[in-house]
């Protein structure tokens, strides 16, 4: 018997998600139509008020880390569902980019030991890849997620920050860091708004 990667692992317990989205068991489902937030810093509730289908205004920068200022604008939907009685959620997404469309999965799971979230993005076009993920927490309904990476090479920080601005309206910004954290360049910008 051969022992899995971790890796490899999440990439086939992904498999059996697209199940629940197609039979169309959504969060507003699951939550009974309400939003739920939570002020507590660290809850397996904290992403409740992503659960739900949603328009997505994407801002993204044209070039990352060379001091650019140039924006793209584009749509896309999602739709998130809690999955394993709350601790983990996924959303399913579609971005239409000016260059083609195409699917992501956003996977977040919940670790009741620390407290923490894990936030792991899978890219259609490229499904045997798995990007880092992100470590992070609540507090006073912003989450904010740190992970190691590599952009053209040279080792980055990723920062993601998720916030609830209203129960109709949520957003998620990414930014990079090449010097530690000490500085970052936002690069990312999702606005999503409640179909």
């Amino acid at each position: 018997m051969s022992i899995f990667p971790r890796r490899r692992l999440i990439q086939l317990a992904l498999l059996a998600l697209p199940t629940p989205f197609a039979l169309g068991h959504g969060a507003a489902a699951a939550t009974n139509g309400k939003t739920q937030m939570t002020g507590k810093a660290g809850s397996e509730h904290d992403f409740d008020f992503f659960l739900g289908s949603w328009n997505v205004h994407h801002r993204r920068l044209k070039k990352r880390m060379v001091g650019s200022d140039d924006w793209e604008e584009f749509e896309g939907t999602t739709t998130c569902q809690a999955l394993l009685g709350g601790i983990v959620n996924a959303n399913d997404s579609v971005t239409n980019r000016p260059d083609g469309s195409y699917r992501g999965l956003g996977l977040r799971a919940f670790d009741i030991r620390t407290n923490t979230w894990a936030d792991w993005y899978l890219d259609a076009r490229d499904p045997l890849q798995i990007d880092p993920p992100g470590i992070g927490r609540f507090v006073d309904r912003i989450g904010t997620f740190l992970s190691d990476d590599v952009f053209e090479g040279k080792p980055i920080k990723v920062r993601g920050v998720f916030s609830s601005l209203s129960p109709m309206v949520a957003q998620w910004e990414q930014a990079f860091s090449a010097d530690n954290g000490v500085t970052w360049e936002s690069n990312w910008v999702m606005r999503y708004t409640r179909m």
